[in-house]
């Protein structure tokens, strides 16, 4: 599963020329709530808009309710599970324009943060889903967006990283060709032709672990939401 992501600065969004660039402020690593760009096709025109990472966002959960994360959707199952299902069914397809996106490796006995991107070093973009979501207090609506997974236990390079023993997960990327048909898909058995594992060959992967936590009582928020996501696996 995907936690955690490098997002594409707004200087270097010539490569996704097909989209507007953002007209918002976003931070250069992505987690959990936080606001990033995706795009949209809607009514046919391409959108670039804000959406927070994780279909379910923290403040729409009730009180009460065991918060859990929904940053990734399982190809196998986004039909059937309650988060997912509406958006697919409604062919609600995103694309997440990204730099490079992290995953825990385990080979050292311990997770170390590894950084996975394109062999060229452009940046790509990544299959989800979007939904709306209309705010009770003040009638304002926000959008939220999921990456989709796929099994990766027989991927020469993403069946390197999640914990010893769990299923291999990886995200989907859509390569720059493929933009303008994955977000014009008609049904979901047509999305589901371009769920498929990028070629190793195109890839690149590093170590890239987290600095060192200071002995300061408060760590910043972005230590420790970058530790809880390296932590986070469980396969999604």
């Amino acid at each position: 599963m995907c936690t955690s992501y490098e997002s594409n600065p707004k200087d270097a969004f010539d490569v996704f020329s097909l989209f507007p660039v953002p007209n918002f402020d976003y931070k250069p690593e992505i987690y959990k709530d936080y606001a990033a760009p995706i795009f949209r096709r809607v009514d046919g025109e391409y959108l670039t808009d804000a959406a927070t990472f994780g279909m379910v966002p923290r403040r729409f959960i009730p009180q009460g309710v065991k918060a859990f994360d929904t940053m990734n959707a399982r190809s196998e199952s986004v039909g059937q599970k309650t988060s997912f299902r509406t958006a697919w069914n409604k062919l609600q397809f995103a694309l997440i324009p990204c730099r490079r996106f992290y995953e825990p490796d385990y080979e050292t006995g311990k997770a170390v943060r590894w950084r996975i991107g394109m062999a060229d070093g452009a940046p790509l973009a990544i299959a989800g889903l979007w939904r709306a979501w209309k705010d009770p207090a003040d009638g304002s609506t926000s959008l939220s967006m999921t990456m989709l997974t796929v099994n990766a236990d027989d991927h020469p390079l993403m069946k390197r990283f999640h914990r010893p023993g769990a299923e291999k997960r990886s995200v989907v990327i859509i390569p720059p060709t493929e933009y303008e048909d994955w977000l014009s898909c008609k049904s979901t058995d047509e999305a589901r032709s371009f769920l498929q594992l990028y070629p190793v060959e195109a890839m690149h992967a590093e170590p890239f672990p987290l600095p060192p936590r200071t002995a300061k009582p408060k760590a910043t928020p972005n230590v420790d939401l970058a530790q809880a996501s390296l932590l986070a696996d469980d396969g999604g």
